[in-house]
């Protein structure tokens, strides 16, 4: 059985998600709440897309769509040119 990731890369940032699956549902569906009362102050509406990309390592249907993101974006960052030193 393959193991899910313990940890999320999102561009230079890593965040480690619990490595249980209980953990993982209760921080997924806390975070989507809370992005839902994103007009309070601290909360955000942040939130609910991480919140989806937690329980996306469990969820089959949310599962495809983060790696057809994750395809996306890393075909536009291979296309992107790259920064010259000005030389």
């Amino acid at each position: 059985m393959i193991k899910p990731k313990r940890e999320f890369k999102i561009g230079r940032w890593t965040f480690p998600i619990p490595g249980f699956p209980f953990g993982r549902y209760c921080l997924g569906v806390a975070l989507v709440i809370g992005g839902i009362l994103g007009f309070l102050p601290i909360l955000g509406f942040w939130m609910i897309p991480l919140g989806l990309v937690v329980l996306s390592v469990d969820l089959p249907y949310l599962r495809k769509y983060r790696r057809k993101w994750e395809v996306k974006f890393e075909k536009r960052r291979r296309e992107k040119p790259q920064k010259s030193d000005g030389q």
